[in-house]
């Protein structure tokens, strides 16, 4: 038996609708981007964290193969954010079809969706971002750590390409990890030294 989307899909509407906080991946990925960014949610579920990085003023877009939880997605938010899309289509002629952005700030794949995908979409994943984010861009993986599709797998598909490992944490609040960290955040980018960001926030520097 596969699995429940829809009541996966009405777990997630009861929860957005009595207010729970499910914003924690947007604001680990909005500290890690510029102001108005370009960011593209795979597996964005029902939408929170596209409608939350929108609310942060950047330009989020999210796909997701599965219809019932994009329909909760599409009546909660603007439906114009969403695709259905897997993760084993993208490619820039299906952003093109799609009418969606060929270049990105940040790529978002989290929530377990690297656990539920076979090693070849996770590898075109990578692929992917590694061709359509910018220099200074990241690629940020978010799942269970000894599941499939977990750092282990993850270590060895990067070697097929031009990102780097940066940042690893056990948690989105920055939580040191370690080999007996059950969750893990992954932070890649084409560089291990990216560089700031022309009016970074929150810096005041003081003239010499």
């Amino acid at each position: 038996m596969g699995p429940n989307y829809d009541s996966y899909a009405a777990k997630m509407r009861a929860q957005t609708m009595d207010g729970i906080d499910l914003d924690v991946v947007a604001r680990f990925a909005d500290m890690l981007c510029p102001r108005n960014s370009r960011i593209l949610d795979i597996g964005c579920g029902i939408g929170n964290t596209v409608n939350a990085l929108r609310r942060c003023g950047h330009d989020a877009y999210g796909v997701d193969p599965t219809p019932q939880v994009l329909d909760v997605a599409k009546d909660l938010f603007d439906g114009s954010w969403f695709r259905q899309l897997s993760a084993d289509q993208l490619s820039l002629g299906t952003l093109n079809e799609h009418s969606l952005p060929e270049q990105y700030d940040a790529i978002l794949m989290t929530g377990n969706v690297p656990a539920f995908i076979s090693r070849g979409e996770l590898r075109s994943v990578f692929d992917f971002a590694d061709r359509v984010i910018r220099s200074n861009g990241v690629l940020i993986v978010g799942t269970t750590s000894n599941a499939h599709g977990g750092p282990t797998d993850q270590t060895d598909i990067l070697k097929g390409t031009s990102l780097k490992l940066v940042h690893r944490f056990a948690d989105w609040h920055l939580g040191s990890y370690g080999s007996d960290s059950l969750w893990s955040v992954s932070v890649y980018a084409r560089t291990a030294q990216r560089s700031g960001f022309g009016m970074p926030d929150g810096i005041f520097v003081l003239p010499s």
